[in-house]
This record gives C-alpha cells, structure tokens and sequence, in this order.
C-alpha cells in the first residue's frame, strides 16, 4: 500500500478554463528521476481520491510542480481544480514511471511528442543539463486542441530559455514545435498525421525518423500512444520492454482521466 505525506500548495495558475498548474513544498527525502511520477491524492469523506502526476518540475528544484486538466466529473480533478495556496494535498513517497533517459538507448536526437497534459514530464526533462550531453538535439512537440491549451509549455520553455545556467544549452540544442487541432495557427494537425505527411521535418527542415540516430518519448492519451506505437513500429524502432531495458523509444501508460 502506498505511503503518503502532506504537502503544503504554494502556487495555483489556472492557464484556461481546462488546465491549471499547481506547486507544492516538497519533502527532503523525496528522490526522483526527471520524467516521473507519483500519486496525488485528496482526503474526502475518510478516503483518499489519488491518480498519476508527472512531475513537471526538475530533480533538482526545491519544490515540486504538477500540470493538471480539470475534468467536471472527475473524482479527484474536480476538486483539486479548486485548491488554493495554503491548502494541504498528498503526495505519494514512492516515484515511478518509464519516461526516463535511462530506458533510451544513445542517439543524436531526441522527440518528445506530447498532448495535452502530456506535456509534464517532459518540463522536467528539457530541465535537466544531463539531457543536453546525451543529445544534440531535441524536439518537444506539443499537441493541443486549442491555442490557449497551449500555454503553460510556452511559460515553461520561456523561462528555461531565460535561465542564466540553462538558457544557452537550450537556444543552441532545443527546438519547440506547438500544434493544434481546432483552430488556425501556424503548425496544425494531430501529432502523427504531421509525422506520417513529413510536414512537421519540412517545417523545421530536418531529415525524417531513423531508428538508427533517433530516439523517442511518448506522453499524452491511450489513443495517441496507440498510434504513434503502431507509427514508430511501422519505422523499424523499438519500444523499452521495461524499466531498466533500454529501447529505441518509451511511453507512459499511466494516465487516465480522472
């Protein structure tokens, strides 16, 4: 059974009227890879209400940052969307998950293809120095319905793009490629349909897929990852068997609305 601790909320935005970002204290003894999970849960009614949270914040941080969709009918979200700063939340004492660099074999360059909310572990990968030494590039791709859903990741790599440690190794190695599929704007599509067309290589003018220098990270909902699996597979690339076998790319199951 999982062990919880409290947590204190620190800072609450809400970025639209579906997704908000919180941050809480976080424990010293709390160890983490860039790329993680835990629990976060509510006590209600005598019970905890938990579901899976990447971290979006680095190792290295001292407090920690979640990226939340608000879901009306969600057991949990639909409460948690209305903490404030001061309140008390759980938080898991075990973290966990397959998004991390270990389980990736060496390459040239690295994809994070996200959606959504997706987006969060990857917000605490592009943080991490160790990154930019095992790749010469890397590509986040973030999918979204709505351009204001695509908020937070553009604060997010705004200010690593402004960090005095980080900035330059960021300006020279990452590239951010935002899309959408409901409105006008200037990348447009789902994720696998500007992967299988080439528009997305086109537009920033780099070679396709190769299994042979390229490695892949996969966040977002079960049917993305269904596709872009069957995408990747179809291209001759090889999915991480599990923790601590390290594959061509990895995915993260673990998410589910509620």
């Amino acid at each position: 059974m999982a062990t919880y601790v409290p947590a204190r909320v620190t800072h609450v935005h809400h970025w639209s009227d579906k997704l908000f970002s919180f941050t809480t204290t976080r424990e010293p003894s709390l160890r983490f890879e860039n790329g993680q999970f835990i629990m976060v849960a509510l006590e209600v009614a005598g019970r905890k209400l938990a579901r899976a949270y990447s971290i979006a914040s680095a190792n290295y941080e001292d407090q920690l940052e979640f990226y939340s969709i608000k879901v009306p009918n969600g057991p949990l979200t639909s409460r948690l969307q209305n903490i404030r700063e001061g309140d008390t939340v759980l938080l898991s004492s075990k973290p966990t998950g397959t998004l991390v660099m270990r389980d990736l074999r060496p390459g040239r360059r690295l994809f994070l293809l996200s959606t959504g909310t997706g987006f969060a572990p990857f917000a605490s990968l592009i943080k991490d120095p160790d990154l930019y030494q095992r790749f010469e590039e890397v590509i986040v791709v973030r999918g979204a319905r709505a351009v204001r859903d695509l908020a937070y990741g553009e604060a997010v790599i705004r200010r690593l793009r402004e960090d005095p440690d980080l900035g330059e190794l960021v300006a020279a190695q990452l590239t951010d490629y935002p899309t959408v599929t409901r409105e006008p704007f200037v990348h447009q599509g789902r994720i696998t349909t500007l992967l299988e067309g080439g528009a997305l290589f086109d537009d920033l003018g780099i070679p396709p897929l190769d299994p042979a220098t390229d490695r892949v990270m996969v966040c977002g909902g079960m049917g993305m990852l269904k596709d872009l699996r069957a995408l990747l597979d179809q291209r001759g690339f090889v999915v991480s068997p599990g923790v601590g076998e390290p594959g061509d790319y990895v995915i993260e199951r673990a998410f589910v609305d509620a």
